[in-house]
């Protein structure tokens, strides 16, 4: 293998230096594209197939390369940076294994509407079409997972594709590109100017629509408002806050954009995803009204489409969107609204409602049911180490910008149940329910915002899939806290496999290595908890060793969720079978 990458890479080691009259290769004009779109950060892991544009970028001190671990790991991190700016991340990967390793961040994009773009080595022009060492067509393998995938055939249309790329990527629904890089494209010569800074386009929504949204919501008993999705921006997100308060319209959050809504603000109800609030659940089905903003109502959203019926809803149903191909792509809307998030919260502030007592007394009444769901239980009832409270604890300690970051698995719920966001972009989760997402996410965040308190969730299994990027945090000092919940198990699979197949354990089951030891032989800084009342002193020491840190927190094997332990599954089963 050592022996073909050598001879894969020699005609870039080979590769002609551009005259005179034609003064860039293609390398350097992509990475001057890059540059022309703002770019000061890309996510990669190295390969022989892009040599030429690791080259370019050692002649570019503005732009940042991180250099990953992964490149799964890599294009989470890209995701991450899309999810926080608005802006595309950037991530390089070579060839082959390396595209294939990218495609979980990519796939992730896609679901979560993040804008990416994701570029990828490729086999010489020439030797195309003959399976060459780690080719693949990345046309029909990305097909399914982008917005646009195309191949760069000429150095001279490389500006034309990457600003095309950013177009595509920030464009209605935002989500991923991908474009694939000819080795011996990079080295070719091209004398091409320079696209400039390109940005994102959406719909503003009509007046008519703006006019009958109005209607529809002054004659709504019981409304309910669902925020979600991408596009947004602080002032988008301070105009829906100013007209929900204004009119007394509970909102609530969907699967993992809980930080559209400060939950301190009594207008909050909860979030609508795995884990719901039984109360809001139902809430959701009597509701005479929703407004689904900015959010696709997937499936996690929707309670695998029974919350709101597919696809038309029980409920009278207005539909806002900024990607004209989700509108009745599932639901039949009674208002499909095609709008930017920025545009349709500006049109809102406009809007005038008469107050109603039945709508405030129906707000009242979710926004009790959403306290009491958030609050944490007696702390005797739930083991040494008490997630609810070691939650609270975070969210009470943390300030209103700090980020938190997880991937997948049970102890998410938790998180995503007693957490308290305030603050705007402060939520970094995957709608994919891709695990291993937390770490690379929280690095990408720290680096971006080294200012900000960054702190990562992971379980046990969760945490190993990307666990080496400890590495990256600490080769680029991104302090991020990363908090390791430890059961021993891949905790979500064994929950399902309780329900189904109630004592039979199989597959499900983890041998761990110690953590603490783990993270401290990279030179982070590690504790272990065993007690709820151990977390706070050791989390302020995490936070004052002021480098990357771990603390891992040891939990108990039976709990399942903050209402159900493993145990308590597997005697109902016991005596439904014996009834």
């Amino acid at each position: 293998m050592a022996i073909q990458e050598a001879q894969s890479s020699a005609a870039v080691a080979k590769a002609p230096v551009c005259g005179s009259s034609h003064p860039r290769t293609g390398a350097r004009i992509l990475v001057d594209a890059l540059v022309a779109q703002r770019i000061d950060t890309v996510y990669c892991v190295p390969g022989e197939s892009f040599l030429a544009v690791l080259d370019a970028l050692h002649d570019t001190p503005d732009v940042r390369n991180i250099v990953c671990r992964h490149e799964g790991a890599a294009a989470n991190m890209a995701d991450a940076h899309g999810k926080l700016t608005g802006r595309p991340g950037i991530c390089f990967v070579t060839r082959g294994p390396g595209a294939t390793h990218a495609s979980v961040g990519v796939h992730t994009a896609f679901q979560d509407s993040t804008p990416m773009i994701l570029f990828v080595g490729q086999v010489a022009r020439g030797h195309a079409e003959r399976e060459a060492f780690q080719e693949i067509d990345y046309r029909r393998m990305f097909g399914p997972l982008c917005k646009w995938v195309a191949e760069i055939e000429s150095a001279a249309r490389i500006p034309e594709y990457v600003a095309r790329a950013f177009s595509t990527a920030m464009s209605g629904r935002p989500g991923p590109v991908v474009l694939a890089l000819p080795e011996d494209m990079l080295v070719e010569c091209a004398e091409v100017a320079d696209l400039p800074w390109r940005d994102g386009v959406h719909a503003a929504p009509r007046s008519s629509d703006m006019q009958r949204l109005q209607q529809m919501l002054a004659q709504a008993e019981r409304p309910l408002l669902i925020v979600g999705g991408s596009t947004w921006t602080e002032a988008a997100r301070d105009d829906l806050t100013a007209f929900s308060r204004a009119h007394a319209l509970p909102v609530a959050a969907a699967f993992r954009f809980q930080s559209l809504y400060d939950h301190r603000y009594d207008n909050y109800v909860g979030d609508i995803g795995l884990g719901i609030n039984p109360r809001l659940a139902q809430r959701v089905r009597d509701a005479d009204l929703v407004v689904a903003i900015g959010t696709r109502l997937g499936e996690a959203t929707t309670g695998g489409y029974r919350l709101v019926d597919a696809p038309k809803p029980r409920q009278s149903l207005v539909h806002v969107h900024t990607g004209a191909e989700e509108l009745g792509r599932v639901y039949h809307a009674d208002l499909a609204i095609n709008a930017g998030m920025v545009e349709f919260a500006a049109a809102l502030a406009t809007l005038r409602l008469p107050s109603a007592p039945a709508r405030a007394a129906w707000l009242a009444t979710a926004r009790a049911g959403y306290l009491q769901h958030a609050t944490p239980r007696d702390p005797a009832a739930v083991g040494a180490v008490d997630l609810a409270r070691v939650i609270e604890m975070l969210s009470e300690h943390l300030p209103d910008e700090a980020i938190v970051s997880n991937g997948a698995g049970n102890y998410t719920v938790w998180l995503h149940r007693f957490y308290r966001y305030r603050g705007f972009a402060t939520q970094l989760a995957p709608t994919s329910g891709a695990m291993g997402y937390g770490l690379p996410a929280a690095i990408a965040a720290k680096l971006a915002y080294p200012d900000r308190p960054v702190v990562a969730l992971a379980g046990d299994g969760c945490f190993l899939m990307y666990g080496q990027e400890l590495a990256t945090a600490m080769r680029y000092r991104a302090a991020v806290i990363v908090i390791v919940v430890n059961n021993g198990m891949y905790g979500t699979i064994r929950l399902h496999q309780e329900r189904h197949y109630p004592g039979r354990e199989s597959g499900t089951a983890l041998t761990n290595p110690d953590f603490v030891k783990f993270a401290e032989s990279f030179g982070a800084y590690a504790e272990r908890v065993d007690t709820t009342d151990q977390f706070a002193a050791a989390f302020e020491r995490a936070v004052a060793a002021d480098r990357p840190a771990l603390l891992e927190l040891i939990t108990d094997a039976d709990i399942a969720t903050p209402d159900q332990r493993f145990s308590a599954l597997r005697a109902q089963a016991a005596a439904s079978r014996g009834g």
